[in-house]
Formats: C-alpha cells, sequence, structure tokens
C-alpha cells in the first residue's frame, strides 16, 4: 500500500503538474525512499502548498515533529525536517527544505496543524530557525536570556548562561 501511495505523491508533488494542476512543490532533488519513508527534498517556499496536497488530497492527518539538522561546513546550512503520518495509509512522509545561517527562516505550519506551534517553538529554542507566521516563538524548553542555540554544532558547551533570579508569582509562597 504505502508504495502506491509514495507513487502518487512523487507524481503530484515532486514531478511537477498532474492533471493540469499547478504542482504546490518544487523539488530540489528526486524523492528516495529511505527506511520506508517517502522523502522529499524542497524549497522552502515550496513547503506549505506541499504540506498542504499531503493533508487534502492524501490524507496526512498527522503532524509528528519538525527539527532541523546542523551542517555547520555547508550552504545552506540547515535542512528543516518535517515527519508526517497517513492513519488512512499507515505510512510516513518526510520534507526537508535548506535554510541559510544568514536567514533561517521557514514556513509555519500552524495554520495546517495546531500542534506546530509548540514543535516550532522548540526548533526555534534549538537551532534558531524562525518560522515565519508562528506569532509565539517564546522559549519553550529554555529560559527567557538564554543565550545561543545549544543544538548548533558550534555552540560552545563550556558557555556559561547569564543567571536568572528567581521569580515569585502572586499567590505564591
Amino acid at each position: 500500500m504505502g508504495a502506491e501511495v509514495f507513487d502518487r505523491i512523487q507524481s503530484r508533488l515532486a514531478k511537477g503538474e498532474e492533471e493540469g494542476q499547478p504542482a504546490p512543490g518544487q523539488a530540489r532533488a528526486p524523492a528516495a525512499v529511505s527506511h520506508g519513508i517517502l522523502v522529499l527534498d524542497l524549497a522552502p517556499a515550496a513547503v506549505a502548498g506541499a504540506v498542504r496536497a499531503l493533508k487534502d488530497e492524501f490524507g496526512f492527518d498527522v503532524f509528528l515533529d519538525v527539527t532541523a539538522i546542523d551542517w555547520p561546513d555547508r550552504d545552506p546550512r540547515f535542512d528543516v525536517v518535517w515527519h508526517f503520518y497517513s492513519t488512512a495509509h499507515k505510512v510516513r512522509v518526510r520534507l526537508k527544505a535548506p535554510v541559510t545561517l544568514a536567514s533561517p527562516v521557514a514556513p509555519s505550519l500552524t495554520s495546517l496543524y495546531g500542534s506546530a506551534a509548540f514543535m516550532e517553538r522548540e526548533c526555534h529554542d534549538m537551532y534558531g530557525i524562525v518560522f515565519e507566521g508562528n506569532a509565539d516563538l517564546r522559549p519553550i524548553l529554555l529560559y527567557e536570556g538564554f543565550e545561543g542555540h545549544p543544538l548548533r554544532k558550534d555552540y560552545p558547551k563550556e558557555l556559561e548562561q547569564p543567571l536568572v533570579p528567581y521569580r515569585v508569582l502572586p499567590g505564591e509562597r
């Protein structure tokens, strides 16, 4: 069943047009299957359209996660990686999009999947990726005032963070 769905997705998203419809994806490389997961490498501008097609046309109803991969010796430096699951077809799809250190911006998926808001905040904390369209990129794992992004490969592990005074909230002792 997975191969049939993967073929349809590749035809629609990776290769170009299908049935006279413009393709939402602008594949940067041929699609591949890795560990049983279809992997599409897209331009950042193509991600939102591809995700909308995955959700609306192919039944990928579960947004699993978003993360980044840091390649310090490569330009563009980061790959933003999204994983989706279809409960109807029982298959996963991975989308990747490169972003640069100078402009680490990727599209937000909060309009399609509400849970994306929290996952994007985590990726923003750890890697410094800005998700355009996510109105709340406050720290979720780190504290306000934390300096740097600890999952970047050039983050100095011996860096001491500024001390933050303990705050007592109203009604607490």
